[in-house]
């Protein structure tokens, strides 16, 4: 399995990710990070989400594409978009609701070469656990299933707090 990479590209106000490989709790806090200067952003105007090229995804990274998108429709009054052309990261995605909460394309993108890699984060542990946390509670908002699925988890993370 590739190691996984977020790569991050704006033009205009258009942003551009791309999940690549393994994508795991470490980019998953990085990507946390980089939303926050997303949303801070006073020309974002659209976000295109690229999973064609994602081998595997944590429930942390997808915690924080359910955070990136609730925030993107507030903000923007729409839904971004997200392209998947992997049938395993496909059926994940609606399993998890992303199918409500995404203009889902399975078709891959065309040109990325403007994209350039996002950095690691170094986040201390509570804060790292702090954002696995909020990356859940996303997550579980998405439908009853997620709730069932991440509650444990949530319950044992809130108690470590």
């Amino acid at each position: 399995m590739i190691p996984g990479r977020i790569l991050v590209g704006n033009g205009d106000g258009t942003y551009l990710l791309k999940f690549v490989g393994d994508v795991r709790l470490s980019l998953g806090a990085a990507f946390d990070e980089f939303l926050d200067r997303l949303f801070r952003d006073r020309n974002l105007r659209s976000v295109l989400v690229d999973l064609s090229r994602t081998d595997a995804i944590d429930s942390t990274s997808l915690g924080a594409l359910a955070r990136l998108s609730l925030q993107a429709q507030k903000r923007l009054g729409c839904m971004p978009t997200l392209v998947s052309t992997q049938p395993d990261i496909n059926r994940l995605l609606i399993t998890m609701g992303f199918d409500d909460i995404f203009h889902v394309v399975h078709e891959p993108l065309k040109d990325t070469r403007q994209l350039g890699e996002l950095p690691k984060s170094d986040l201390a542990a509570c804060e790292l656990r702090r954002r696995v946390l909020a990356a859940h509670r996303h997550l579980m908002a998405l439908n009853e299933s997620n709730r069932e699925e991440f509650e444990d988890l949530v319950a044992t993370l809130e108690a470590a707090e």
